[in-house]
């Protein structure tokens, strides 16, 4: 067994106009100083890294990585969350996406999803520049607005769909394959791989990709009342990533999965802080330990009440306290008596 890495910490959240979040450096001696190791970096944001020039230039890269490195602390992965969002955008979105994207694409749905293919690229180069074998994203999404079918999906809509998503993903994940680098998909709400079975018909339609895998993030499989550790079970094989965040879901006779188009507070189902929600986090740890997980546990902080700050401050020692120094030896060692494969025939009596 293996010894999952951490505690680590994704910036999105944290990354602000407000010193000390609002360049690496600063955000980085801050979180080393809150007791973490690592940091997932949101490549969207300037003020962290300019992801063109760390894909193209190995000096810069290794630049990023010596700021990240003086504080103590090392890059777990790269993140491309909002690119790989507009990889695959069905229309009636396109307007709301544009803020993902460069200003002169507003409204082009191509012309993002061109962007968004390049910038992902750029990801597999960047992230092989600075050493790493793991990379977020997200897959997009063409048929969300069906997901809940009323009126009734055509036939055939959802395997044409599929088939399309993997089109625009094939040349990516053969582009991350040539770096060495897997591309983890964070099965969430809103895009087209949600759960075990739209990654499985995506894997499909991919081929089996072996660069195609997972991003393991249980809260989003608690607000989908899916069970997130027989999660594990299946597809161990695939998980390459961990965020480490938190949720609960407290259903009643007026709300329930879908939240009633309330804000995150007044939800049924939302994201908390560590140990603030229901995520079973003890037996997480031990199954993907049991698993031979040894990537990061990384921090998402994504909570509707407290500080992300103070989520940030008892974040570290959470992970710490839940990552598990896997065993070397087996605990009834002390009993054993020793055996040959004469002995063992003998005390089967063959």
């Amino acid at each position: 067994m293996k010894t999952i890495k951490g505690p680590a910490i994704f910036l999105a959240q944290f990354a602000d106009d407000v010193a000390p979040f609002n360049n690496l450096k600063s955000i980085c001696e801050w979180m080393s100083n809150a007791g973490y190791k690592g940091v997932q970096i949101p490549s969207w944001d300037g003020r962290m890294i300019d992801l063109q020039k760390a894909a193209e230039s190995k000096t810069y890269a290794d630049e990023i990585k010596g700021i990240v490195n003086d504080t103590g602390m090392e890059i777990t992965e790269l993140s491309t969350h909002l690119q790989g969002q507009l990889v695959a955008v069905h229309p009636a979105y396109n307007e709301l996406f544009d803020g993902f994207a460069p200003s002169n694409l507003a409204g082009n749905i191509k012309g993002k999803s061109e962007w968004a293919t390049q910038q992902l690229k750029f990801a597999a180069k960047a992230s092989a520049n600075l050493g790493l074998t793991a990379h977020a994203t997200f897959s997009g999404a063409l048929m969300w607005h069906t997901v809940y079918p009323w009126p009734q999906r055509p036939a055939g809509l959802v395997e044409t769909g599929f088939t399309e998503l993997a089109k625009r993903w094939m040349p990516i994940l053969d582009t991350f394959d040539e770096h060495g680098v897997d591309v983890c998909y964070e099965l969430h709400p809103g895009e087209d791989l949600h759960d075990g079975i739209t990654f499985e018909m995506f894997l499909e339609k991919v081929n089996n990709h072996k660069r195609a895998n997972i991003l393991y993030d249980p809260s989003h499989f608690v607000l989908q009342c899916l069970d997130y550790l027989q999660f594990i079970d299946f597809y161990h094989d695939r998980i390459k990533m961990f965020h480490v965040k938190d949720a609960e879901f407290n259903p009643t006779g007026k709300q329930g999965v879908y939240g009633g188009f309330q804000g995150w507070v007044d939800r049924a189902g939302r994201f908390r802080s560590l140990g603030d929600g229901q995520v079973d986090f003890s037996g997480i740890f031990s199954k993907l330990s049991q698993y031979d997980f040894d990537g990061w546990a990384v921090l998402e902080w994504e909570c509707a009440i407290k500080h992300p700050e103070q989520g940030a401050i008892e974040g570290a020692p959470f992970i710490a306290d839940h990552i598990i120094r896997v065993t070397e030896k087996a605990f009834d060692d002390f009993a054993g008596t020793g055996a040959d494969e004469s002995f063992n025939k003998k005390i089967l009596g063959i």
